[in-house]
Protein backbone atom coordinates (compact mmCIF):
# COMPACT_ATOMS: atom_id res chain seq x y z
CA UNK A 1 0.00 0.00 0.00
CA UNK A 2 1.17 3.31 -0.68
CA UNK A 3 1.62 5.65 2.51
CA UNK A 4 3.34 8.35 3.65
CA UNK A 5 5.66 8.03 6.23
CA UNK A 6 4.20 9.53 10.07
CA UNK A 7 7.63 11.65 10.26
CA UNK A 8 7.45 13.38 6.27
CA UNK A 9 3.63 13.47 7.04
CA UNK A 10 4.03 15.66 10.39
CA UNK A 11 6.52 17.95 8.50
CA UNK A 12 3.95 18.88 6.14
CA UNK A 13 1.23 19.57 8.24
CA UNK A 14 2.38 22.98 9.86
CA UNK A 15 2.55 24.36 6.16
CA UNK A 16 -1.02 23.04 4.66
CA UNK A 17 -2.06 24.53 8.95
CA UNK A 18 -1.09 28.34 7.63
CA UNK A 19 -2.17 27.83 3.96
CA UNK A 20 -5.75 26.98 5.13
CA UNK A 21 -5.92 29.86 7.72
CA UNK A 22 -5.03 32.42 5.13
CA UNK A 23 -7.35 30.95 2.33
CA UNK A 24 -10.52 31.26 5.21
CA UNK A 25 -9.76 34.31 6.36
CA UNK A 26 -12.36 36.62 4.04
CA UNK A 27 -16.03 35.40 4.74
CA UNK A 28 -16.97 35.40 0.78
CA UNK A 29 -13.93 32.53 0.02
CA UNK A 30 -15.06 29.40 -1.36
CA UNK A 31 -13.88 26.62 1.46
CA UNK A 32 -11.99 23.91 -0.40
CA UNK A 33 -13.28 20.79 0.21
CA UNK A 34 -11.80 17.04 -0.55
CA UNK A 35 -14.11 14.03 0.18
CA UNK A 36 -12.79 10.71 1.47
CA UNK A 37 -15.42 8.28 0.43
CA UNK A 38 -18.12 9.08 -2.33
CA UNK A 39 -20.15 6.04 -3.04
CA UNK A 40 -23.47 6.10 -1.21
CA UNK A 41 -23.61 8.02 2.01
CA UNK A 42 -20.52 9.57 0.43
CA UNK A 43 -22.46 10.72 -2.77
CA UNK A 44 -25.15 12.47 -0.75
CA UNK A 45 -23.20 14.20 1.83
CA UNK A 46 -21.68 15.42 -1.27
CA UNK A 47 -24.37 16.19 -2.86
CA UNK A 48 -25.74 18.57 0.51
CA UNK A 49 -22.67 20.43 0.32
CA UNK A 50 -22.62 21.39 -3.24
CA UNK A 51 -26.47 22.51 -2.95
CA UNK A 52 -24.77 25.02 0.02
CA UNK A 53 -22.43 27.09 -2.71
CA UNK A 54 -19.97 28.16 -0.50
CA UNK A 55 -17.16 25.75 -0.97
CA UNK A 56 -15.54 23.76 -4.01
CA UNK A 57 -14.60 20.04 -4.24
CA UNK A 58 -10.70 19.85 -4.54
CA UNK A 59 -10.15 16.37 -4.17
CA UNK A 60 -11.38 13.24 -4.12
CA UNK A 61 -10.70 10.02 -2.77
CA UNK A 62 -11.76 6.23 -3.00
CA UNK A 63 -11.04 2.88 -3.75
CA UNK A 64 -13.42 2.98 -7.25
CA UNK A 65 -12.49 5.24 -9.90
CA UNK A 66 -15.59 4.97 -11.27
CA UNK A 67 -17.14 6.88 -7.55
CA UNK A 68 -14.57 8.82 -8.09
CA UNK A 69 -15.83 9.99 -12.00
CA UNK A 70 -19.13 10.53 -11.12
CA UNK A 71 -17.96 12.67 -8.12
CA UNK A 72 -16.00 15.23 -10.24
CA UNK A 73 -18.48 15.25 -13.04
CA UNK A 74 -21.16 17.08 -10.35
CA UNK A 75 -18.38 19.41 -9.10
CA UNK A 76 -18.02 22.92 -9.81
CA UNK A 77 -14.69 22.63 -10.09
CA UNK A 78 -11.83 19.83 -12.19
CA UNK A 79 -10.84 17.68 -8.50
CA UNK A 80 -7.84 15.54 -7.79
CA UNK A 81 -8.02 12.31 -7.78
CA UNK A 82 -6.33 9.94 -5.09
CA UNK A 83 -6.82 6.35 -4.09
CA UNK A 84 -4.61 6.58 -0.71
CA UNK A 85 -6.34 8.91 1.96
CA UNK A 86 -2.98 10.68 2.96
CA UNK A 87 -2.24 11.82 -0.02
CA UNK A 88 -5.18 13.72 -0.40
CA UNK A 89 -4.43 14.61 3.19
CA UNK A 90 -1.01 16.11 2.06
CA UNK A 91 -2.75 18.24 -0.71
CA UNK A 92 -1.80 21.84 0.20
CA UNK A 93 -5.31 23.20 -1.88
CA UNK A 94 -7.16 22.02 1.06
CA UNK A 95 -9.44 23.81 4.07
CA UNK A 96 -11.38 20.17 4.97
CA UNK A 97 -12.23 17.23 4.39
CA UNK A 98 -15.39 15.24 4.32
CA UNK A 99 -15.08 11.65 6.18
CA UNK A 100 -17.89 9.22 4.91
CA UNK A 101 -15.96 5.51 4.62
CA UNK A 102 -16.85 2.61 6.75
CA UNK A 103 -17.29 3.02 10.62
CA UNK A 104 -13.60 1.32 10.94
CA UNK A 105 -12.07 3.81 9.48
CA UNK A 106 -13.08 6.77 10.95
CA UNK A 107 -10.87 6.94 13.57
CA UNK A 108 -7.79 6.64 11.83
CA UNK A 109 -8.77 9.00 9.35
CA UNK A 110 -10.23 12.28 11.57
CA UNK A 111 -7.16 12.09 13.72
CA UNK A 112 -4.77 12.33 10.63
CA UNK A 113 -7.15 15.04 8.97
CA UNK A 114 -6.37 17.02 12.10
CA UNK A 115 -3.20 16.69 12.45
CA UNK A 116 -2.37 17.72 8.62
CA UNK A 117 -4.54 20.66 9.76
CA UNK A 118 -7.77 20.24 8.01
CA UNK A 119 -11.06 21.19 9.39
CA UNK A 120 -13.58 17.68 9.41
CA UNK A 121 -17.24 16.51 8.47
CA UNK A 122 -16.90 13.07 10.02
CA UNK A 123 -19.83 10.86 8.93
CA UNK A 124 -21.97 8.69 12.19
CA UNK A 125 -21.23 6.96 14.10
CA UNK A 126 -18.09 8.58 14.84
CA UNK A 127 -15.81 5.39 15.82
CA UNK A 128 -16.11 2.03 16.36
CA UNK A 129 -15.00 1.98 19.76
CA UNK A 130 -15.56 4.19 22.95
CA UNK A 131 -11.96 4.53 22.95
CA UNK A 132 -11.69 5.48 19.36
CA UNK A 133 -14.14 8.44 19.90
CA UNK A 134 -12.00 9.54 23.00
CA UNK A 135 -9.31 9.86 21.24
CA UNK A 136 -11.32 11.61 18.26
CA UNK A 137 -12.13 14.41 20.83
CA UNK A 138 -8.69 14.86 22.22
CA UNK A 139 -6.93 15.13 18.70
CA UNK A 140 -9.90 17.98 17.85
CA UNK A 141 -8.88 19.55 20.93
CA UNK A 142 -5.12 19.46 20.45
CA UNK A 143 -5.38 20.38 16.63
CA UNK A 144 -8.10 23.41 17.44
CA UNK A 145 -10.20 22.00 14.68
CA UNK A 146 -13.33 22.37 13.37
CA UNK A 147 -15.54 19.06 13.49
CA UNK A 148 -18.75 18.04 12.70
CA UNK A 149 -20.38 14.78 13.05
CA UNK A 150 -22.92 13.94 10.36
CA UNK A 151 -26.11 13.48 12.89
CA UNK A 152 -27.76 16.19 10.58
CA UNK A 153 -31.05 16.30 12.68
CA UNK A 154 -29.12 18.62 15.14
CA UNK A 155 -29.21 21.08 11.95
CA UNK A 156 -33.34 20.80 11.36
CA UNK A 157 -35.02 23.94 13.05
CA UNK A 158 -38.09 22.15 13.84
CA UNK A 159 -36.20 19.52 15.65
CA UNK A 160 -34.09 21.89 17.66
CA UNK A 161 -37.55 23.55 18.95
CA UNK A 162 -38.73 20.20 19.70
CA UNK A 163 -35.81 19.68 22.13
CA UNK A 164 -36.06 22.66 23.64
CA UNK A 165 -39.85 21.99 24.50
CA UNK A 166 -39.15 19.10 25.91
CA UNK A 167 -35.63 20.08 28.00
CA UNK A 168 -37.80 23.32 28.73
CA UNK A 169 -40.61 21.25 30.41
CA UNK A 170 -43.22 20.99 27.76
CA UNK A 171 -44.12 17.46 28.64
CA UNK A 172 -43.66 17.76 32.24
CA UNK A 173 -41.15 14.82 33.61
CA UNK A 174 -39.99 12.56 31.14
CA UNK A 175 -39.94 9.41 32.20
CA UNK A 176 -39.80 6.73 29.30
CA UNK A 177 -38.23 7.21 25.73
CA UNK A 178 -38.24 5.17 23.03
CA UNK A 179 -37.59 4.55 19.43
CA UNK A 180 -36.94 2.30 16.90
CA UNK A 181 -35.79 1.22 13.37
CA UNK A 182 -37.94 -1.24 11.52
CA UNK A 183 -37.42 -2.71 8.22
CA UNK A 184 -38.71 -5.65 6.80
CA UNK A 185 -35.92 -7.63 4.96
CA UNK A 186 -37.03 -11.64 5.66
CA UNK A 187 -36.24 -14.10 4.77
CA UNK A 188 -33.09 -13.44 2.95
CA UNK A 189 -31.83 -10.59 4.00
CA UNK A 190 -28.59 -9.48 2.79
CA UNK A 191 -27.81 -13.00 0.94
CA UNK A 192 -25.76 -15.65 2.01
CA UNK A 193 -22.91 -15.31 -0.50
CA UNK A 194 -19.94 -17.75 -0.06
CA UNK A 195 -16.12 -16.30 0.76
CA UNK A 196 -14.18 -16.20 -2.52
CA UNK A 197 -11.25 -14.68 -4.27
CA UNK A 198 -11.13 -11.04 -3.89
CA UNK A 199 -11.28 -9.21 -7.38
CA UNK A 200 -7.80 -7.33 -5.75
CA UNK A 201 -5.83 -8.92 -3.15
CA UNK A 202 -4.54 -5.30 -2.70
CA UNK A 203 -7.79 -3.62 -3.03
CA UNK A 204 -9.37 -6.10 -0.02
CA UNK A 205 -6.67 -5.12 2.12
CA UNK A 206 -7.03 -1.58 1.58
CA UNK A 207 -10.77 -1.78 2.06
CA UNK A 208 -10.05 -3.91 5.11
CA UNK A 209 -7.78 -1.45 7.02
CA UNK A 210 -7.07 -1.54 10.47
CA UNK A 211 -9.66 -4.21 10.58
CA UNK A 212 -8.45 -7.98 10.74
CA UNK A 213 -7.80 -10.08 7.83
CA UNK A 214 -10.61 -12.48 7.02
CA UNK A 215 -11.46 -13.85 3.40
CA UNK A 216 -13.18 -11.82 1.19
CA UNK A 217 -16.85 -12.08 0.97
CA UNK A 218 -18.49 -9.38 -1.16
CA UNK A 219 -21.29 -8.91 1.51
CA UNK A 220 -18.35 -7.26 3.68
CA UNK A 221 -17.57 -4.36 1.23
CA UNK A 222 -19.67 -1.80 0.54
CA UNK A 223 -22.72 -0.99 2.10
CA UNK A 224 -23.53 -4.59 3.87
CA UNK A 225 -20.48 -3.65 5.56
CA UNK A 226 -22.93 -2.66 7.95
CA UNK A 227 -24.24 -6.12 9.18
CA UNK A 228 -20.14 -7.53 10.42
CA UNK A 229 -19.39 -5.92 13.89
CA UNK A 230 -15.30 -6.25 12.50
CA UNK A 231 -16.58 -2.52 10.56
CA UNK A 232 -19.72 -1.33 12.14
CA UNK A 233 -21.76 -1.30 15.12
CA UNK A 234 -24.80 -2.91 13.09
CA UNK A 235 -27.84 -0.91 12.79
CA UNK A 236 -27.64 0.15 16.57
CA UNK A 237 -25.07 2.68 15.65
CA UNK A 238 -26.28 3.23 11.79
CA UNK A 239 -29.88 4.57 12.38
CA UNK A 240 -29.94 4.52 16.67
CA UNK A 241 -27.19 6.96 17.22
CA UNK A 242 -29.37 9.25 14.98
CA UNK A 243 -32.09 8.29 17.89
CA UNK A 244 -29.95 8.28 21.08
CA UNK A 245 -28.92 11.71 19.89
CA UNK A 246 -31.97 13.06 19.43
CA UNK A 247 -33.12 11.48 22.73
CA UNK A 248 -30.15 12.87 24.37
CA UNK A 249 -31.04 16.14 23.09
CA UNK A 250 -34.35 16.60 24.47
CA UNK A 251 -33.30 14.78 28.03
CA UNK A 252 -30.26 17.06 27.97
CA UNK A 253 -28.30 14.72 29.68
CA UNK A 254 -24.41 13.11 28.54
CA UNK A 255 -24.59 9.55 29.56
CA UNK A 256 -26.41 6.63 30.77
CA UNK A 257 -25.66 5.10 34.46
CA UNK A 258 -26.77 1.64 33.02
CA UNK A 259 -27.84 -0.18 30.05
CA UNK A 260 -28.63 -3.88 28.77
CA UNK A 261 -29.76 -5.10 25.88
CA UNK A 262 -31.61 -8.81 24.04
CA UNK A 263 -31.91 -9.77 20.43
CA UNK A 264 -30.07 -12.07 17.99
CA UNK A 265 -30.48 -13.62 14.72
CA UNK A 266 -34.05 -15.01 15.23
CA UNK A 267 -35.46 -14.80 11.40
CA UNK A 268 -32.91 -14.16 8.88
CA UNK A 269 -31.27 -16.76 5.93
CA UNK A 270 -28.00 -14.51 5.50
CA UNK A 271 -24.61 -14.87 6.80
CA UNK A 272 -24.78 -11.49 8.85
CA UNK A 273 -23.11 -11.06 12.34
CA UNK A 274 -25.82 -8.20 13.61
CA UNK A 275 -29.04 -8.91 14.98
CA UNK A 276 -32.33 -8.92 12.92
CA UNK A 277 -34.07 -8.55 16.02
CA UNK A 278 -32.71 -6.53 18.78
CA UNK A 279 -33.44 -4.28 21.85
CA UNK A 280 -31.80 -2.33 23.95
CA UNK A 281 -32.70 -0.44 27.09
CA UNK A 282 -30.43 2.24 28.90
CA UNK A 283 -31.31 4.24 32.24
CA UNK A 284 -30.17 8.27 32.58
CA UNK A 285 -30.13 10.37 34.77
CA UNK A 286 -33.63 11.83 35.76
CA UNK A 287 -34.28 8.86 35.73
CA UNK A 288 -35.45 8.28 32.69
CA UNK A 289 -35.35 4.93 30.75
CA UNK A 290 -35.23 4.72 26.78
CA UNK A 291 -34.87 2.19 24.62
CA UNK A 292 -34.03 1.28 21.06
CA UNK A 293 -35.98 -1.57 18.82
CA UNK A 294 -34.38 -3.14 15.51
CA UNK A 295 -36.61 -5.01 13.69
CA UNK A 296 -35.85 -6.95 10.35
CA UNK A 297 -38.06 -9.52 10.09
CA UNK A 298 -41.44 -7.13 10.80
CA UNK A 299 -42.70 -4.10 9.99
CA UNK A 300 -45.31 -2.76 11.66
CA UNK A 301 -45.15 0.45 13.24
CA UNK A 302 -44.97 0.40 17.30
CA UNK A 303 -47.40 2.99 18.39
CA UNK A 304 -50.47 4.58 16.66
CA UNK A 305 -48.76 7.31 15.21
CA UNK A 306 -45.88 5.28 13.10
CA UNK A 307 -43.68 7.55 14.68
CA UNK A 308 -39.80 6.54 14.99
CA UNK A 309 -39.16 8.36 18.31
CA UNK A 310 -41.67 8.71 21.27
CA UNK A 311 -41.33 10.59 24.63
CA UNK A 312 -43.89 10.17 27.00
CA UNK A 313 -43.75 13.08 29.98
CA UNK A 314 -46.53 13.49 32.76
CA UNK A 315 -48.23 16.02 31.01
CA UNK A 316 -48.18 14.20 27.46
CA UNK A 317 -46.14 12.85 25.21
CA UNK A 318 -44.07 13.86 21.69
CA UNK A 319 -43.54 12.04 18.65
CA UNK A 320 -41.23 12.23 16.41
CA UNK A 321 -40.91 11.26 12.69
CA UNK A 322 -37.99 12.50 10.94
CA UNK A 323 -38.12 16.38 10.87
CA UNK A 324 -41.90 16.40 12.20
CA UNK A 325 -43.18 16.25 15.80
CA UNK A 326 -46.78 16.10 17.62
CA UNK A 327 -47.59 16.50 20.85
CA UNK A 328 -50.32 14.27 22.37
CA UNK A 329 -51.72 16.23 25.53
CA UNK A 330 -51.94 13.34 28.55
CA UNK A 331 -55.62 13.55 30.64
CA UNK A 332 -54.60 13.65 34.34
CA UNK A 333 -57.46 12.35 37.01
CA UNK A 334 -58.91 15.18 39.55
CA UNK A 335 -59.31 14.27 42.78
CA UNK A 336 -62.70 13.15 43.37
CA UNK A 337 -65.15 13.24 46.48
CA UNK A 338 -65.63 8.99 46.49
CA UNK A 339 -69.09 8.17 47.84
CA UNK A 340 -69.55 7.40 51.63
CA UNK A 341 -70.76 3.96 51.42
CA UNK A 342 -70.13 1.00 49.65
CA UNK A 343 -73.25 0.30 47.95
CA UNK A 344 -74.01 4.13 47.27
CA UNK A 345 -73.41 3.37 43.38
CA UNK A 346 -75.10 6.58 42.36
CA UNK A 347 -73.02 8.53 44.30
CA UNK A 348 -70.22 6.50 42.91
CA UNK A 349 -71.11 7.38 39.42
CA UNK A 350 -71.38 10.97 40.21
CA UNK A 351 -68.09 11.39 42.04
CA UNK A 352 -65.98 9.62 39.01
CA UNK A 353 -62.78 11.45 38.58
CA UNK A 354 -62.32 13.75 35.73
CA UNK A 355 -59.86 13.20 33.36
CA UNK A 356 -58.70 16.38 32.17
CA UNK A 357 -55.54 17.04 29.19
CA UNK A 358 -52.53 19.05 30.91
CA UNK A 359 -51.53 21.22 27.68
CA UNK A 360 -52.49 21.39 24.30
CA UNK A 361 -51.81 19.43 21.28
CA UNK A 362 -49.33 21.09 19.11
CA UNK A 363 -48.25 19.63 15.80
CA UNK A 364 -44.83 21.24 13.32
CA UNK A 365 -44.06 20.25 10.21
CA UNK A 366 -40.35 19.87 9.79
CA UNK A 367 -38.27 20.41 6.26
CA UNK A 368 -37.00 17.90 4.10
CA UNK A 369 -33.35 16.48 4.79
CA UNK A 370 -31.59 18.57 6.80
CA UNK A 371 -28.00 17.37 5.62
CA UNK A 372 -27.39 20.91 3.46
CA UNK A 373 -28.29 22.79 6.20
CA UNK A 374 -25.47 20.66 8.73
CA UNK A 375 -22.64 21.23 5.56
CA UNK A 376 -23.74 25.01 5.86
CA UNK A 377 -22.95 24.76 9.64
CA UNK A 378 -19.99 23.19 8.74
CA UNK A 379 -18.56 25.88 6.15
CA UNK A 380 -20.29 28.59 8.71
CA UNK A 381 -17.77 27.24 11.44
CA UNK A 382 -15.26 26.82 9.41
CA UNK A 383 -14.89 30.52 8.77
CA UNK A 384 -16.14 31.77 12.08
CA UNK A 385 -13.76 28.91 14.34
CA UNK A 386 -17.16 28.48 15.94
CA UNK A 387 -18.59 25.36 17.20
CA UNK A 388 -20.73 23.23 15.12
CA UNK A 389 -24.27 21.85 15.94
CA UNK A 390 -22.76 18.72 15.71
CA UNK A 391 -19.33 19.13 17.67
CA UNK A 392 -16.82 16.11 18.35
CA UNK A 393 -18.00 15.53 21.92
CA UNK A 394 -21.36 15.59 20.93
CA UNK A 395 -21.00 12.81 18.53
CA UNK A 396 -18.77 10.64 20.53
CA UNK A 397 -21.43 10.77 23.63
CA UNK A 398 -24.10 9.96 21.81
CA UNK A 399 -21.71 7.18 19.87
CA UNK A 400 -20.98 5.83 22.73
CA UNK A 401 -24.31 5.19 24.23
CA UNK A 402 -25.03 3.12 21.23
CA UNK A 403 -21.52 1.29 21.48
CA UNK A 404 -22.12 0.46 25.33
CA UNK A 405 -25.14 -0.83 23.63
CA UNK A 406 -24.10 -3.32 21.63
CA UNK A 407 -20.93 -4.94 24.71
CA UNK A 408 -24.20 -5.23 26.96
CA UNK A 409 -25.92 -7.06 24.35
CA UNK A 410 -22.12 -9.42 23.60
CA UNK A 411 -21.91 -9.46 27.47
CA UNK A 412 -25.61 -10.30 28.15
CA UNK A 413 -25.70 -8.45 31.37
CA UNK A 414 -26.64 -4.98 32.93
CA UNK A 415 -23.95 -3.02 32.86
CA UNK A 416 -23.62 0.33 34.70
CA UNK A 417 -21.48 3.11 33.30
CA UNK A 418 -19.60 5.52 34.48
CA UNK A 419 -19.33 8.16 31.73
CA UNK A 420 -16.80 10.50 32.93
CA UNK A 421 -14.23 7.29 33.33
CA UNK A 422 -15.77 5.67 30.54
CA UNK A 423 -15.53 2.50 32.07
CA UNK A 424 -17.56 -0.08 33.46
CA UNK A 425 -18.11 -0.66 37.13
CA UNK A 426 -19.61 -3.80 37.75
CA UNK A 427 -18.17 -6.44 34.83
CA UNK A 428 -14.70 -5.23 34.40
CA UNK A 429 -14.58 -8.15 31.80
CA UNK A 430 -17.04 -5.57 29.26
CA UNK A 431 -14.21 -3.16 29.37
CA UNK A 432 -12.17 -4.94 26.86
CA UNK A 433 -14.62 -3.97 24.26
CA UNK A 434 -14.29 -0.50 24.45
CA UNK A 435 -10.89 -0.82 22.33
CA UNK A 436 -9.40 -3.58 19.50
CA UNK A 437 -5.86 -3.95 18.35
CA UNK A 438 -5.78 -2.47 15.29
CA UNK A 439 -4.02 -4.93 12.26
CA UNK A 440 -0.47 -3.97 11.69
CA UNK A 441 1.07 -1.65 10.68
CA UNK A 442 -1.89 0.52 11.63
CA UNK A 443 -1.84 2.52 14.38
CA UNK A 444 -4.49 5.20 15.94
CA UNK A 445 -2.34 8.41 17.05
Amino acid sequence: MNQLTRRAFAKGSALVTALSYSRIQGANERVRVGYIGVGNRGDQVHDAFLETGGNETVALCDLRPDYMDFAAKKSRATPKQYKEYRDLLADPNLDAVVIATPDHWHALMMIDACRAGKDVYVEKPLSLTVAEGRKMVEAAERYKRVVQVGTQRRSAPSLNEAAAFVRGGGIGRVTMCASNHIDNQWPKGIGNVPNSAPPSESEWDHWLGPAPMVPYNRNREFYKFRWFFDYSGGQLTNYGVHNVDMLRWCLGQDSPVSVTAIGGKYAMEDNREIPDTLQVLWQWPGPTLMTFTHLEANAAPLNPQAAEIEIRGTKGTVYLNNNRWEVVPEKYAETPTFARTPVDREGERTNRPVRKATIQPRSEKGGGDSTPAHARNFLDCVRSRGKCNADILTGHLSTSATLIGNIALKTENLLKWDGRAERFTNHPEANRYLEYKYRAPYKLG
